[in-house]
């Protein structure tokens, strides 16, 4: 029970990685407030996690900060000790299908929400606490179709080492865990239609040293040591969890 008495927010808690990481740390006894956008996955979300506080909120809309804010107090007044900040899209093109939109709608939501929102709870989060941001295993390597995608990611790989220096003197761990190809959604909305999808995860499966896909438990696992006293002297860091797939 690392977590009990302990209050954290979790950005895209409500489906995927985000839902496994709040289900896990309410399971260690934390108190967790939940965001997300889909009417069926905050319902689904509600179901799964018993006593949450769940909360309907676009990460992209740098406006919709205040709200979040006063929501974090409402369900903690005095403080958070740790936010997972999760939120994110990821859609598969090659250089001749992009355009501004494709850069605006990722770089909008992997990025700029998730250092908006670091700058917005800094009021809001305790010293000695912990910021998680979420990466990508695409990073560092040479998809075609992740081209946009892996940049995004990559300026928080980037952004986290600032964070991390940036709120070192409150004791606060900016930390990133960074999935390889895992067992969510999250390739059917980013576009792959059943039969590519299918056979990606066949290709990649046979490529994984560990011989599967993740899942979601399996990053929640870490993500929820980044957010730990476990993890009490590491900050700056990018953690991946990809079954060995990009190991150096």
């Amino acid at each position: 029970m690392r977590f009990s008495d302990r209050a954290f927010l979790v950005t895209g808690g409500t489906s995927g990685i985000g839902l496994a990481t709040a289900r896990r740390l309410i399971d260690e006894g934390a108190r967790v407030l939940a965001t997300g956008r889909s009417a069926e996955h905050i319902a689904e979300a509600e179901s799964a996690l018993p006593g949450a506080t769940i909360l309907n909120h676009d990460a992209a809309d740098p406006a919709a900060n205040d709200a979040l804010v006063a929501a974090v107090r409402a369900f903690a007044s005095d403080g958070l000790d740790g936010a997972f900040l999760n939120a994110g899209i990821g859609r598969f093109k090659t250089l001749e299908a992009i355009d501004a939109e494709e850069f605006d709608t990722h770089f909008d939501l992997n990025v700029r929400a998730p250092l908006l929102q670091a700058k917005a709870l800094a009021t809001v989060i305790k010293d000695g606490g912990a910021l998680l941001l979420i990466g990508s295993g695409t990073v560092g390597g040479g998809r075609a179709d992740a081209l946009v995608y892996a940049a995004s990611k990559s300026a928080i790989r980037q952004a986290a080492r600032s964070l991390a220096t940036e709120f070192a003197p409150r004791g606060i761990r900016v930390n990133v865990v960074a999935p390889g190809a895992t067992e969510t959604r999250f390739h059917t909305r980013g576009g792959m239609n059943d039969a590519d999808l299918a056979a990606y995860k066949a290709k990649v499966s046979k490529a994984v040293p560990l011989g599967r896909l993740g899942k979601p438990e399996d990053v929640a696992g870490v993500a929820c040591f980044l957010l730990s006293d476990d993890a009490a002297y590491v900050t700056g860091s990018e953690y991946r969890v990809d079954g060995g797939l990009t190991m150096a």
